[in-house]
């Protein structure tokens, strides 16, 4: 049944994980997060920002390499990234399609229920996992031995401490590491 509206009223509408609503317009393009009326902020990504959001460029020029997408992107980013997560966290992404819409300036965007940091603290997860299984199927066993001693040292929230500061997501001046 199609939804009563103003006539003249094009506005879409984005239901949020938290389960407010919102138009996807409202977002602008420096946006990390969304203050929401629920009294949450819940993380804000779009298609154009880089993956070097979350890593360094030589860890996505790394993931670039080695990882092979079977899609329409032309090599992997933000939207592979976002897409692990909504395979892990279904009900806590939420998606929009912006390809018809010239006036928004991305082509998806996705608002999680999770603030930036903790979203951030994710996607690292889920990428070390990532690298953990395709490492495990190595040959080399000293390579598989040496990868897991080090994942054992590293520790997610004292990277995403550190690389948060290092690109000073705070103001508008934020510049790959």
């Amino acid at each position: 049944m199609a939804e009563p509206r103003v006539p003249g009223d094009d506005r879409q509408t984005l239901e949020l994980p938290c389960g407010e609503s919102l138009d996807p317009r409202e977002i602008d393009l420096g946006m990390r997060e969304y203050a929401c009326s629920c009294g949450d902020r819940h993380a804000v990504v779009m298609d154009v920002h880089p993956p070097s959001r979350f890593f360094p460029e030589s860890l996505v020029a790394v993931l670039r390499e080695t990882v092979e997408t079977a899609d329409d992107f032309d090599e992997f980013g933000t939207p592979h990234l976002l897409g692990v997560v909504m395979e892990e966290f279904p009900e806590r992404v939420v998606s929009y399609d912006a390809t018809e819409d010239g006036t928004v300036g991305y082509a998806m965007l996705w608002i999680t229920d999770f603030d930036s940091r903790r979203l951030h603290e994710i996607v690292v997860e889920l990428v070390v996992e990532l690298m953990e299984h395709a490492v495990s199927h190595a040959e080399d066993e000293t390579a598989v031995t040496e990868f897991e001693s080090q994942m054992l040292e590293f520790d997610v929230e004292a990277f995403v401490d550190e690389y948060r500061q290092v690109r000073d997501f705070e103001t508008e001046h934020d510049r790959p590491v």
